[in-house]
């Protein structure tokens, strides 16, 4: 690939992204010098790293780097000897640090990655060396008194000694003596001795050792005789702290050799990692997806973006080469994307081979190209006196002399430039070479005469860029199988040219070519319908396809019940058995212990004894109606013959034959069934007004008697589907309704909850259905639902 392949293909822009995602300069340098890859199998390990460093990202966030330094340098100075300073020393510290970051990062909380987590095992920690360093140094130039006690004791006798110094000095100032001999009275610094400002004329009275003078010479700083000694121990103390510091640093630099190796090798991991984790960000950035490389040589772009363009507005393309054509011939207006397209596709396939995911669909395909070129945009050039024609046909001389059937060509507008017949001719001289050489190629064009040649040439395809005559905009989609129009006399008409210009336009066409646009128009139209009408098909297969699912879920899931259900009546019928026999057994015995006995009474007592128990275990087994308590007490004089009345203790709806008596017992005609009721256990259905008999020959008075008489109070829908169970608890509440009831029991169960929430849908809008209420604890809970009706 030449370097005008990378400039024309904008690659060096591709790079400028990664490097801002880089962390360290050392990586960003790296990333200078990539180029693409040939070799398969590194392209695909590249493409591989930034698969797991996407992961990484998306599972726990970016890699914890920072900016770490390039530490090379020091570490091969302190392997030959020398001593660090602080700030070398500080710059490990931080790349231990993050070595130790990233190392614990990658150590837990995310899904096996082969490549990073075999990098990360790699890394050495030095946590002795790390405190070490982080204990002695506090900034590049500031040393810790916790460096060593020798470096403590040696700060606190110079801070003493200072002390005392000053107390020398500040006695010699405020002395009344000297007053008159001083410039000012002030302690300052010169050669790294205290010394006084003392005036020129008075230096004989003032003995000590001069040090400096005033640019005018009227000032003298002298220091003392009196404070030399004090100075002289305190510069003593200084350069026994500047000697503590020299070999702390050498003993911490000779600790950094000797785990140079590990060191250096760790710095080159963060750096592999850096780079690897910037090629997942620049994925995230351009939301790309890793693609397959095809060892057959298909091309298969499945809704490439451009990267360097606004991903928000780009129309995606779908490209494709290398099954059953290896050239395309796209055609179309000007501004339309064709050059778009070409860039597009070689960006795309540059990215690939430099280990980077791509913007497109997952499942696109790609071949590893040896060689790519590309010959787009004006070339013409004035230094050498070339005409645009003549540029492009440099270029196309040297792909021509170059390409083999590993070499990816795109070629905008081929033979453009010259006269329009040559210029046709060229370009399918120019393709059929390509084509017999096996390249990939990829050509614009404006010339019928290429059209046509992709029509009736195997192994050439048309494809064109769609334009929207009636806004004169492209739509940037490009459509594979249809050549493209100029559509010139549409926009030109739109533009406003007279219609007369126009038409005559036409007659000067060959008749030919007019109906050879003419076939492309319709067959576009055709294939658009097709397409219209292919999509609505699969979204139908699709919806067809859920629903099938659906229903698939839900039988399976109701013969889970069904079985489940099955078992456990199965299991109580065994254990009903067995108890029964057990009993049966206990009985018979005893039973036959009752001639042996003489005690009557003792008789007596064993044979009501298994009576009771007898009566304990049908009772347990038997299925017994829950007595509600009765929350509207009836008023016995408001009671009439022939109203009808809810008895709870029977769960039944019935007649009332009499009045109650003194102790609140009456009769009530329930079905067929005459009985004696007690008052506290019935319950008025109709308030209390009895019902007109209705005439011999109405069949609705006698189909309402019939609902009215054998009626009841629950319904029962458990282990039905949901269709069923809206069936049943409908055909119920109507039969409810005309029967006068006022609240009726719906039992559908607990389960997963399908037939509860279906039938709450129901009774939200039932004509009938005034509201409705889960039940309460002893009414069966959320198993039940009480519904009260208008």
């Amino acid at each position: 690939m030449n370097q005008k392949t990378y400039r024309v293909l904008e690659y060096n822009k591709i790079m400028d992204q990664l490097k801002a995602e880089a962390a360290s300069e050392m990586a960003k340098k790296i990333i200078s010098d990539m180029k693409p890859l040939v070799d398969v199998t590194l392209i695909e390990e590249l493409l591989a790293e930034t698969t797991e460093a996407v992961s990484v990202i998306v599972h726990k966030g970016n890699l914890p780097l920072g900016s770490f330094y390039d530490i090379e340098d020091s570490l091969h100075l302190a392997r030959k000897g020398a001593t660090l300073n602080m700030k070398q020393l500080l710059q490990i510290l931080y790349n231990l640090h993050v070595a130790q970051n990233v190392f614990s990062f990658l150590k837990s909380d995310l899904p096996r990655l082969p490549i990073i987590h075999e990098i990360s095992e790699l890394i050495s920690i030095q946590k002795n060396l790390e405190a070490n360093i982080d204990r002695c140094i506090l900034s590049e130039d500031e040393m810790s008194d916790n460096a060593s006690p020798d470096l403590k004791q040696i700060r606190r006798s110079i801070i003493r000694q200072n002390e005392a110094v000053r107390n020398k000095m500040n006695q010699i100032l405020n002395s009344s003596d000297n007053r008159t001999l001083l410039q000012d009275a002030i302690v300052t610094m010169r050669q790294g001795r205290f010394v006084i400002p003392v005036k020129q004329e008075h230096k004989a009275k003032f003995p000590g050792i001069v040090h400096d003078q005033s640019s005018t010479g009227a000032t003298l700083f002298i220091e003392p005789q009196a404070i030399v000694t004090l100075n002289n121990e305190l510069r003593e103390l200084e350069l026994a702290e500047k000697a503590e510091m020299e070999r702390i640093l050498a003993e911490l630099s000779s600790n950094v050799a000797e785990h140079y190796h590990e060191i250096l090798n760790n710095q080159e991991l963060l750096i592999k990692l850096d780079l690897i984790f910037a090629k997942g960000k620049l994925s995230l950035r351009h939301k790309g997806t890793d693609v397959k490389l095809s060892e057959e040589g298909v091309l298969d772009i499945k809704n490439g973006r451009h990267p360097l363009l606004n991903q928000a507005k780009v129309v995606p393309i779908n490209v494709s080469l290398g099954k059953e054509y290896d050239t395309l011939v796209i055609t179309g207006p000007n501004t339309g994307g064709k050059t778009v397209t070409l860039k597009t596709v070689g960006l795309l396939a540059m990215m690939i081979q430099s280990g980077l995911h791509i913007p497109a669909s997952s499942g696109s395909t790609m071949p590893v190209f040896t060689k790519i070129y590309a010959d787009i945009g004006d070339e013409q050039s004035i230094e050498q006196s070339l005409s645009t024609f003549s540029s492009h046909m440099n270029n196309i001389v040297d792909i021509v002399q170059s390409t083999d059937s590993e070499t990816l060509v795109l070629l905008d507008e081929l033979g453009a430039g010259t006269d329009p017949t040559e210029g046709a001719a060229l370009a399918i001289a120019v393709l059929d070479d390509l084509y017999s050489k096996g390249a990939h190629t990829i050509a614009t064009t404006h010339y019928t005469e290429l059209k046509k040649y992709a029509i009736e040439t195997h192994g050439v395809q048309n494809a064109s860029m769609e334009f929207n005559v009636e806004t004169l905009s492209p739509t940037y989609k490009l459509t594979i199988g249809i050549p493209g129009k100029s559509n010139a006399f549409e926009i030109s008409e739109k533009l406003g040219l007279p219609s007369e210009i126009i038409r005559k336009a036409r007659t000067l066409l060959d008749k030919g070519e007019i109906e050879f646009e003419n076939v492309i128009t319709q067959i576009e139209e055709d294939k658009k319908l097709a397409e219209a009408e292919r999509d609505e098909a699969i979204l139908i297969n699709s919806e067809m396809k859920r629903q099938k699912d659906e229903l698939d879920k839900r039988l399976k899931k109701l013969e889970e019940q069904k079985e489940h259900i099955l078992m456990k009546a199965r299991e109580e019928a065994r254990d009903m058995v067995r108890e029964a026999k057990e009993l049966a057994d206990q009985v018979q015995k005893e039973l036959k212990d009752l001639d042996k006995m003489d005690s009557a009474a003792e008789r007596h007592a064993l044979y009501n004894e298994n009576r009771r128990r007898i009566k304990s275990v049908d009772s347990k087994y038997r299925e017994t109606i829950q007595t509600v308590e009765n929350q509207n007490p009836i008023d016995a004089s408001k009671l009439k013959v022939g109203d009808r009345v809810k008895v709870l203790t029977m769960g039944q709806n019935g007649e009332l034959l009499s009045l109650p008596d003194d102790k609140g017992d009456l009769f009530v005609q329930i079905g067929s069934l005459k009985a004696k009721i007690n008052i506290k256990s019935l319950m008025l259905i109709n308030d209390g007004t009895k019902k007109k008999a209705a005439p011999k020959t109405s069949k609705y008075g006698n189909l309402y008697r019939s609902k009215a008489q054998n009626i009841s109070l629950s319904i029962n829908v458990r282990g039905k589907n949901l269709d069923d169970a809206v069936m049943d608890v409908d055909k119920y509440l109507d039969d409810a309704y005309m029967a006068g009831l006022k609240e009726v029991t719906v039992i559908h169960g607990r389960g997963e909850g399908i037939l509860r929430t279906g039938l709450h849908e129901i009774f939200k809008k039932h004509k009938h259905v005034d509201s409705y209420r889960k039940g309460a604890f002893n009414e069966g809970g959320d198993g039940v639902t009480v519904v009260t009706l208008k």
